[in-house]
C-alpha cells in the first residue's frame, strides 16, 4: 500500500504578501500586486507594469557577499525555503539527512544574471569578462543545491523544468518519491524572477502579457470579456512534503493531505492549449484516478487561469467535461488575478491558495471581473471580486505550460 503524504511546513514570497501569513490574508482580501515596473525603465515597452516582489532586501535573509552570488530566483528560494523548513518545526526534531531531500522548480531560472552577463559583454571591447559566479548563478537546478547544501538534506536533489508546471512538477514528484520509500521528507517549491527587459520583451514579443498599462490592478482579468493576456509575476513558495507517519513520530502539525498528482501533454503546439481542453481534461481526470477521488469530492478549483483568451476557454471546457453537473457546484477561482502569473512558481503558489482555502473552509476569488465572456458559461461559479465561505474537504490546482505540460495536484484534508 502507497504511503501517505502530508504537508507539514509552507513558505511564500510572492508580489502580494512576503511571507505565508501575508500572502494568504492578501488573497483573501482581494489585493492585486500589480503595478508599474520599478526593475528597470520601460518606457519604450508594450507593457510596463508586472507584479513585483515588494520591499524585498536579500540583505535581511542573506550576508551581503553571499546575497551577490545568487541570482534572484535563487535568493527568493532560500527566503521561502527556509520558512517552510522553520514552519515545519525541523530546526528542533530529528530527521534523517539521508531520507531528506530537495526538488525545486524554475521555468527560467537565472534570467536577471543572464541579461546582465551578455549585456556587458555586449557593451565591452569584446574582451570576454564573465563573472566567475555567471553559470552557478544562472542554472535552474542551483536554487535546489543552494537550499540541500544549507541544511545538509542528502536525499533526492533536483529542478523540475516545464515552464508554467514546473512547480506542480515538483510537488508530482515528492508525492511520488515518498510513496515509493525514496524519501521521508522533501521540501519543494518553486521560484521565478524574470520581471527584465528580457522577460517583458520576449513575452511582449509573443504578445502573451497584457498593455493595460492605464491600469495594471485591473489588467489580469481571468474569464473576463475583455481579457487581453496575462501579468508577468516573481517571486517564490515552497512546501515540506512528508510521510503520514514520519510527521506523526516527529510531532509535526499537518495542514492537510497530498492525495494526489498527475501530468499529461497536449502534443498540439508549443504556446496555445489544445483548444478542447484535451490534455487538461486528461491531467485532472488522471489526478482524481492517482487520489482515489470522484469528481464529486472535488470542492475547490485553484484554475490556471492565467487571463489569455484561447487559455480561459480551454480549461472551462476541460473542467465541464470532467466534472459534469457538478462543476456547477464547485467554487472556481484564478489567483492570478491578483499575484499575476509566477512563471515556474506558479504551480507551488497556487497549491498554498488551495491550502489556505481548506484551513480557512473559504475560496479566495478571482478579482477584475467586468464583463461576462460568452464563450465561457458564466453558469460556473468563479468566485468573482469577494471570497466565499464554503465546506472545502478537497481541492484541485491545474498549472498548463508552453510545451503543453499539464501538471495537476489535489489537496485534502485529513
Amino acid at each position: 500500500m502507497a504511503r501517505r503524504v502530508v504537508v507539514t511546513g509552507i513558505g511564500a514570497l510572492t508580489p502580494i504578501g512576503n511571507n505565508a501569513l501575508a500572502f494568504r490574508k492578501a488573497l483573501f482580501d482581494g489585493r492585486s500586486g500589480a503595478g508599474p515596473i520599478t526593475r528597470f525603465d520601460a518606457s519604450k515597452f508594450k507593457t510596463r507594469f508586472a507584479c513585483e516582489v515588494k520591499g524585498f532586501n536579500p540583505e535581511d535573509f542573506l550576508e551581503k557577499k553571499e546575497a551577490r552570488k545568487l541570482d534572484a530566483f535563487v535568493q527568493y528560494a532560500l527566503v521561502a525555503a527556509h520558512e517552510a523548513f522553520q514552519d515545519a518545526g525541523l530546526e528542533n526534531s530529528a530527521w534523517d539527512a539521508e531520507r531528506c531531500g530537495v526538488i525545486w522548480a524554475s521555468g527560467i531560472g537565472g534570467l536577471d544574471t543572464l541579461v546582465e552577463e551578455i549585456g556587458n559583454f555586449a557593451r565591452g571591447d569584446g574582451t570576454p569578462r564573465f563573472n566567475p559566479f555567471f553559470i552557478p548563478k544562472t542554472i535552474v537546478d542551483i536554487a535546489a543545491g543552494h537550499i540541500s547544501i544549507k541544511y545538509g538534506f542528502r536525499g533526492p536533489n533536483y529542478s523540475t523544468v516545464s515552464a508554467c508546471a514546473s512547480s506542480t512538477h515538483a510537488l508530482f514528484d515528492a508525492l511520488n518519491l515518498i510513496r515509493l520509500g525514496k524519501a521521508d521528507l522533501i521540501l519543494c517549491g518553486g521560484s521565478e524572477a524574470a520581471v527584465n527587459p528580457a522577460g517583458i520583451g520576449g513575452f511582449n514579443a509573443m504578445h502573451a502579457l497584457s498593455t493595460r498599462n492605464e491600469s495594471p490592478e485591473t489588467a489580469s482579468r481571468p474569464f473576463d470579456k475583455g481579457r487581453d493576456g496575462f501579468v508577468l509575476g516573481e517571486g517564490a513558495g515552497a512546501m515540506v512534503v512528508e510521510e503520514y507517519e514520519h510527521a506523526l513520530r516527529r510531532g509535526a502539525r499537518i495542514y492537510c493531505e497530498l492525495a494526489g498528482a498527475a501530468c499529461t501533454a497536449d502534443a498540439h503546439h508549443i504556446t496555445a492549449p489544445h483548444p478542447e481542453g484535451l490534455g487538461a481534461r486528461r491531467v485532472m481526470e488522471a489526478c482524481l484516478a492517482d487520489a482515489g477521488m470522484r469528481p464529486e469530492d472535488i470542492d475547490y478549483i485553484n484554475v490556471h487561469g492565467t487571463s489569455t483568451p484561447l487559455g480561459d476557454i480551454a480549461e472551462t471546457r476541460a473542467i465541464l467535461e470532467v466534472f459534469g453537473a457538478h462543476a456547477y457546484q464547485l467554487n472556481i477561482s484564478s489567483t492570478k488575478s491578483m499575484t499575476g502569473h509566477l512563471l515556474g512558481a506558479a504551480g507551488i503558489v497556487e497549491a498554498l491558495a488551495c491550502l489556505f482555502a481548506i484551513d480557512e473552509q473559504a475560496v479566495p476569488p478571482t478579482i477584475n471581473h467586468f464583463e461576462d465572456d460568452p464563450e465561457i458559461d458564466n453558469a460556473l461559479n468563479f468566485t468573482f471580486h469577494v471570497p466565499q465561505k464554503r465546506v472545502v474537504r478537497a481541492a484541485l490546482s491545474n498549472t498548463f505550460g508552453f510545451g503543453g505540460h499539464n501538471a495537476s495536484v489535489i489537496l485534502k484534508a485529513l
